[in-house]
């Protein structure tokens, strides 16, 4: 079974570029783009091994969504994106996270 990753970002088609363009890397992907929608998605998957936040979010609402996270699952690890990278550093960042913080660990595991 694929671990799952939670995407969180202001931009739905940013969020399924991201998702297209990681295809290869065995997760599963699913993506959120408001408070709402977050809870729903804790709620329903319970194999989120981690939430990645873009920064494209206000730093009101990326804190306010770290905090519900957190109250609901304080099993995952949450991952803000710098803003410097820009929106073109999103995926190398994605890619990372999910290289070093899930697939590493399933391999030494």
């Amino acid at each position: 079974m694929k671990p799952v990753v939670l995407l969180i970002g202001r931009l739905p088609n940013v969020i399924g570029d991201v998702a297209r363009r990681l295809d290869h890397m065995p997760i599963q992907w699913l993506g959120a783009h408001d408070q709402e929608e977050v809870r729903r998605q804790l709620d329903a998957e319970p194999r989120i091994v981690c939430a990645i936040m873009g920064a494209g979010l206000d730093d009101n609402i990326r804190g306010e969504l770290v905090g519900v996270i957190a109250a609901r699952r304080p099993d995952i690890c949450i991952h803000l994106k710098d803003r410097a990278s820009g929106p073109d550093g999103l995926v190398p960042f994605v890619q990372r996270v999910v290289q070093h913080e899930i697939l590493d660990s399933l391999e030494t595991g």
